[in-house]
């Protein structure tokens, strides 16, 4: 049997819990900002027993859980605000390429201060590639919690949607949103856009007292990823994850096989939400680094790399049943030939 001949470093296999602790920050940040929002519009009305009981108890609230963390409740708590869309972050001014590409189109012109914001997503992204979408997008915290309900449904004899289509669709949906938001002149593709309809809809839940038309819309994406195809907006119609595609094509650092370990036990296969083939290499611009196929790994045959490129498909991993019966035929042939 062959041995191992590499140990991918350790804290691989536990990445993928700590995305789950970074997505459920991020939806944590935009429940708690329009709350925010509210307590800094009561605190400068001055009006405390004017508020309604439901609204005292908002003001109650934040202000125990905010007291100790800032001082001027109108300045402090303005350090973070906005969404993913676009925000402050601690005075550094973070947007969504799409954004950044969908204003470009929409004013039919560059507006510099803008376009830099989106810089530092776009150089992570040209990085660590898709990674907005496992790893920060409020979508997939729902998508991800999605999938489980699909596997309670299976669990129960129920089928749920395991469609192919083609993934260059999402290409097109990015296209078309951006020719429309030209001839409209407004950024009509934030109106599909999962990550900025989540933002918005839980503001307008929250600050507000109710939800908008966006989230008709994104309740229709959850029913199309159980009845229809597995995480298949992400995967098929998505305009920002196609616009993260293309910039992933170009990252550096990409989940590589090491064969020598690898058992083909296909774990890696079954667990990825986007229908690639680590088992064969196949990972592409379409990864979004989320690590659960490490994380799922018997035999720590997956690993991150820096590359410009995937590695070739390398056959089967030097574990399993295929390599080695080959192996044996091999050896009895040069046997034979001796």
């Amino acid at each position: 049997m062959t041995s191992k001949v590499a140990t991918p470093f350790f804290l691989w296999k536990h990445l993928n819990k700590l995305r789950w602790v970074s997505l459920t920050l991020v939806f944590t940040m935009l429940l708690f900002l329009p709350y925010a929002h509210l307590y800094q519009t009561y605190e400068a009305a001055h009006a405390y027993d004017l508020l309604a009981d439901s609204e005292k108890q908002i003001y109650d609230t934040m202000e125990t859980l905010t007291s100790f963390l800032v001082d001027d409740v109108e300045e402090d708590l303005d350090a973070i605000k906005g969404n993913t869309w676009s925000g402050t972050f601690f005075g550094l001014q973070l947007s969504d390429p799409l954004a950044a590409v969908g204003q470009i189109f929409a004013g039919k012109t560059f507006y510099l201060p803008f376009l830099l914001t989106a810089l530092i997503p776009v150089l992570f992204t040209l990085v660590f590639g898709r990674f907005f979408c496992g790893w920060i997008c409020p979508a997939t915290f729902i998508y991800e919690l999605n999938t489980n309900v699909a596997a309670g449904l299976r669990r129960a004899g129920l089928k749920t949607g395991n469609r192919r289509f083609d993934r260059r669709v999402k290409y097109l949906v990015l296209a078309a949103g951006l020719l429309l938001s030209a001839i409209s002149g407004s950024v009509l593709v934030a109106g599909v856009y999962p990550p900025a309809i989540v933002g918005r809809e839980i503001y307008y839940a929250v600050a507000l007292g109710g939800f908008g038309a966006g989230s008709i819309f994104f309740v229709g994406t959850l029913l199309f990823d159980l009845l229809v195809a597995r995480r298949g907006f992400c995967r098929y119609l998505c305009p920002g994850g196609a616009l993260y595609s293309l910039l992933g094509h170009f990252r550096l650092f990409r989940i590589q096989r090491i064969v020598e370990n690898c058992n083909d036990c296909a774990k890696c296969n079954a667990i990825c939400e986007f229908g690639l083939d680590p088992l064969r290499d196949g990972f592409g611009q379409e990864c979004n680094n989320c690590t659960a196929c490490i994380a799922i790994c018997p035999t720590d045959a997956l690993t991150f790399k820096v590359q410009i490129r995937d590695q070739p498909d390398r056959g089967p991993g030097h574990l399993g049943k295929q390599y080695q019966r080959e192996q044996t035929q091999a050896d009895e042939k040069h046997r034979e030939a001796a």
